[in-house]
Parts: C-alpha cells; sequence; structure tokens
C-alpha cells in the first residue's frame, strides 16, 4: 500500500529541489503507471492534480477505481498504438506523445478538441519514441488543422548522468519557443533539475514520489 503521508513528504523534497533549481512554478506530474489506485489517491492527497499513465489497461481500471474527491487530470505519457486511442478517449486528459500523424487523426476521430503534446525525440534513443526534431512543426500544424490543442512538447532525456540531457533539453526548449507553444514537459526523477535550468515548465517523476516501481506482472 501507498502511503499518503509519505508521499506528501516525498512531494515536498520535489518541491525543494524545484525551489533550489529556480522552478518554483514548474507543474509536477505524478507518474502512477506501474502502481495502484492507491498511488492517485496519494497524490491527489499531496495536493497534485496531474497523474502520467502509460498502459492503456492498467490506466483505465485504476482510474475507474481510485476514490477521489476532485479527478486529477490524466496524463497519457508512454508510447501510444493507434487502436489504444478509443479505450482512452473517456480517459486521458492530455495526450503528451503523440508523435505521428497517424495518432493525431485518431485522436482528433475520437477525442475531438483533445489537449495534446508533441513528443519530440532528443534522446537518439528509439525505444523512447518521439518525432525527429525537425518534423515537429509539420505535426504541430497538423494537429492545429485537425482541430486539437497543441499545449506544447515533450521529450525523455537520455539514460545515463544527468547532465548528458542538457543539449537535448535546451533544443525542446528552444523548439517550444520557435513554434510559440506554452508548455515543455522534460525531466523526470533523476534529471530534474537539468530540465528544470533548460526551461522546463512541466516534470514527470514517479519514484522520487513513490519509490521503486514493482515490476509489471
Amino acid at each position: 500500500m501507498i502511503d499518503p503521508g509519505e508521499v506528501a513528504e516525498r512531494l515536498e523534497v520535489v518541491r525543494a529541489r524545484l525551489r533550489q533549481a529556480g522552478g518554483e512554478a514548474v507543474r509536477v506530474v505524478a507518474v502512477t503507471k506501474g502502481f495502484g489506485a492507491d498511488a492517485i489517491e496519494a497524490a491527489v492527497s499531496a495536493g497534485l492534480h496531474d497523474v502520467g499513465e502509460s498502459y492503456a489497461q492498467e490506466a483505465v481500471a485504476k482510474l475507474g477505481e481510485a476514490d477521489v474527491g476532485a479527478n486529477p487530470i490524466v496524463h497519457f505519457i508512454g508510447g501510444l498504438q493507434r487502436n489504444k486511442v478509443r479505450r482512452l478517449a473517456g480517459v486521458v486528459d492530455v495526450w503528451q506523445s503523440v508523435d505521428r500523424v497517424a495518432l493525431v487523426d485518431e485522436i482528433a476521430r475520437r477525442s475531438p478538441g483533445a489537449r495534446m503534446m508533441v513528443q519530440v525525440d532528443i534522446s537518439g534513443e528509439e525505444a523512447k519514441g518521439g518525432c525527429p526534431p525537425d518534423e515537429a512543426g509539420g505535426l504541430v500544424d497538423h494537429a492545429a488543422a485537425a482541430g486539437l490543442v497543441v499545449e506544447g512538447l515533450m521529450g525523455i532525456g537520455p539514460v545515463g548522468e544527468p547532465a548528458a540531457a542538457r543539449p537535448g533539453f535546451g533544443r525542446l526548449r528552444r523548439l517550444v519557443d520557435d513554434l510559440g507553444l506554452a508548455e515543455c514537459s522534460m525531466g523526470m526523477t533523476d534529471d530534474l533539475e537539468v530540465a528544470v535550468g533548460e526551461g522546463s515548465t512541466m516534470i514527470r517523476v514517479g519514484t522520487a514520489l513513490f519509490g521503486p516501481r514493482p515490476p509489471r506482472s
């Protein structure tokens, strides 16, 4: 079981790290993927309004079970298959991992006017997904033309030392600015200070709040 008091204490540590890095206004998305509905309940109890999920079936089931007074804003942050969009359409508030035209079109079909971000490959690691940086602008334009609300860009740093993420984070921030977007979703538990230093507006943290993620069964 997730201890809500412990999550609240860990959130204060995360917020202290953000303040130290100059990111007092950075939004925290609690990454509850892999945990049970109690993680969502603990995050909301601690005062967080945003949760992140990555697995379609798990997200739908868990969000139906969670007992929360105010529904959190649900971000889908994992690799997304087009055939999962229909199942998620009634659950997801912000689609962060949109990286190709086919996904844009399916989301526009299943969830007209939805909020989304374009995921950009800033690590060079294929498994993490994301469109090439030079294709981000075209995908943003396509999404806007399809009636979706493009709030910003999202990126995942490379595996390794946090400092190694700096060039990619900097490039993503410049792309956000060049495209006139509001949100720059980058930074996780290990590299959040680097991300904030490069202009992140939103970090996605799981381990820092809930501890090590249990293995998927």
